[in-house]
């Protein structure tokens, strides 16, 4: 079965948010990775951030009770700015590829693929969409699962 979690993007003030959210929920972040941390990529759609956007937040992940996660990133140059209110995504995690791919072919009919569905560098078989009412979706199935 799927599980659908929040993924929230922020303008560079990811990190104080997550910090104020761990303040609140309490736990421990299993991965918070900043953009400069990505390895090299061959995609020329896909240059480094660099200079202080380099340091912001790439990934972040709060476990926040019941099997719910807490997830975010903040916008680069290349992604552009988001507006409050707009910077909320449903990301799925799937089972399976097949869910997956399912998931991802079902929802983004009509929509808009921002990223089709691909192997990344963190070990998952991702892509991301807004559907055609407007909502944006992460797809996601972990290759090796953390414990």
């Amino acid at each position: 079965m799927a599980t659908v979690n929040p993924y929230l993007i922020f303008n560079g003030d990811c990190e104080q948010a997550f910090l104020f959210y761990q303040s609140v929920f309490g736990g421990e972040f299993p991965y918070m990775g900043k953009f400069k941390d990505m390895p090299p990529s061959d995609d020329p759609n896909c240059p480094p951030p660099t200079g202080d956007e380099a340091n912001r937040i790439m990934h972040v992940s709060l476990p926040i009770g019941n099997g719910s996660v807490l997830m975010g990133s903040d916008s680069t140059s290349q992604s552009g700015d988001v507006a409050i209110g707009a910077n909320v995504s449903l990301s799925i995690n799937t089972e399976s590829r097949a869910e997956a791919d399912k998931l991802f072919n079902g929802l983004s009919a009509g929509g808009n693929v921002i990223m089709p569905m691909q192997n990344t560098f963190w070990g998952a078989y991702f892509g991301m969409f807004v559907d055609k009412f407007g909502i944006h979706w992460m797809i996601n199935f972990d290759e090796n699962p953390q414990k």
